[in-house]
């Protein structure tokens, strides 16, 4: 069965990270958003899910338990479970990020 969904129908919630989110995509075992950060998110980490995310325009620095890189449009970024990071830009950021298991704000630890 083949599943179509329109992104555009979908509206934004700012997630517990303070990123804005618009969910694409959601079942138990993964889910697919798109996420645009104004300035920075909130340092956290994820108990059990794994994240990936897919810049899709802007410029960054993404933050790996206090080491950081630049990012920016076409890289890739990948985030193991209980690894502490955040995004943070001078102007935008827009990606897509891929959750396994399904993103949930449960899953999400500040600081």
């Amino acid at each position: 069965m083949i599943k179509v969904v329109s992104g555009e129908s979908k509206s934004p919630f700012i997630a517990k990270d303070g990123s804005e989110i618009r969910e694409l995509f959601k079942s138990e075992r993964m889910s697919l958003a798109e996420a645009v950060v104004y300035n920075e998110t909130k340092l956290h980490f994820h108990k059990t899910s794994e994240e990936i995310y897919y810049i899709l325009e802007g410029k960054g620095v993404m933050e790996f338990e206090g080491e950081k890189k630049d990012v920016s449009e076409g890289d890739i970024v990948v985030i193991h479970p209980e690894e502490k990071h955040r995004i943070s830009t001078t102007k935008k950021v827009r990606f897509l990020c891929f959750c396994s298991p399904s993103y949930s704000d449960e899953d999400t630890v500040l600081g």
